[in-house]
């Protein structure tokens, strides 16, 4: 069932988000050659909670740490580590904070060092995807026509999108209905309905779709080995269209980054 939420508690959720968001932003910060991931992990725990929010991940079904690290072939649910990270990775951070009784999920892949360019391009087309794929949030549509224009995007630039792993619904839980996978048929699933609010989250691979799960219970890697990308935001359905709650201004701020790709968007401006 879909929990449709108030104006007043979708106000909420974008603190929550937002938290998630500046967290991502301070990572961005201390992302590079040589740090662990374990050490970042602690980093993002203080900073959460010294914002009045608690780490949504941290036991969440037994998952022992705050954020998700998942590096190169790593599609998602990476365990954080103290092996150094080095130049010529990338890294999916994914992280959820809760706060006045609701969560925000969030992630995004990063670059450390020197990348090569074909794995540049995967993050740069799963990026984009998932902004192709907010544009099919509106009341009315359903869900699969989100899926659909995320997989025929990605598909197109011969890239392989897992079917195992989905959005799904945010609010007092972390996983609400309805499922949001980022494959489907347009004109199928659950319709989109004013008010609710979903975590979309394209998980794109190089090569295959196909993913093998790890003896650790969590870690989710390619079959063939080969790179995967990870970006996520949450959107709320206000006024029939998709307005997002979370973003990426604070990570593109300490990466000097300029972007424009969220306007769209916002009904009001982000101050950041």
């Amino acid at each position: 069932m879909i929990i449709q939420k108030t104006r007043e508690e979708i106000e909420l959720m974008r603190e929550s988000a937002l938290i998630v968001s500046k967290t991502l932003g301070m990572i961005a910060s201390e992302i590079k050659e040589g740090v662990t991931t374990l050490y970042l992990d602690k980093l993002a725990e203080a900073f959460i909670r010294d914002h009045g929010a608690v780490p949504s991940f941290l036991g969440l079904y037994g998952f022992p740490n705050s954020l998700c690290m998942s590096p190169n072939s790593q599609v998602v649910h990476g365990i954080p580590n103290n092996i150094p990270l080095k130049s010529g990775d990338v890294i999916s951070v994914d992280c959820g904070a809760f706060k006045n009784g609701y969560h925000g999920d969030h992630a995004y892949s990063f670059e450390i060092g020197e990348v090569a360019p074909e794995t540049k391009k995967l993050l740069q087309v799963t990026k984009e995807s998932l902004y192709v794929g907010i544009r099919e949030l509106r009341a009315g549509n359903r869900v699969e026509d989100v899926g659909n224009a995320i997989q025929k995007y990605n598909e197109a630039h011969g890239y392989g999108v897992v079917r195992e792993l989905v959005g799904h619904g945010l609010g007092q839980k972390m996983h609400e209905d309805p499922e949001m996978p980022n494959y489907g048929k347009k004109g199928r699933g659950k319709m989109l309905v004013e008010g609710m609010v979903v975590a979309i989250e394209p998980m794109i691979n190089m090569g295959t779709r196909n993913i093998k799960q790890h003896k650790d219970g969590w870690t989710i890697t390619t079959a063939d080995g080969k790179p995967s990308a990870h970006f996520e935001h949450d959107v709320a359905i206000i006024d029939g269209k998709p307005e997002l709650l979370s973003t990426f201004a604070y990570v593109y701020k300490a990466l000097g980054i300029e972007s424009n790709e969220e306007d769209e968007f916002r009904k009001v401006p982000l101050v950041i």
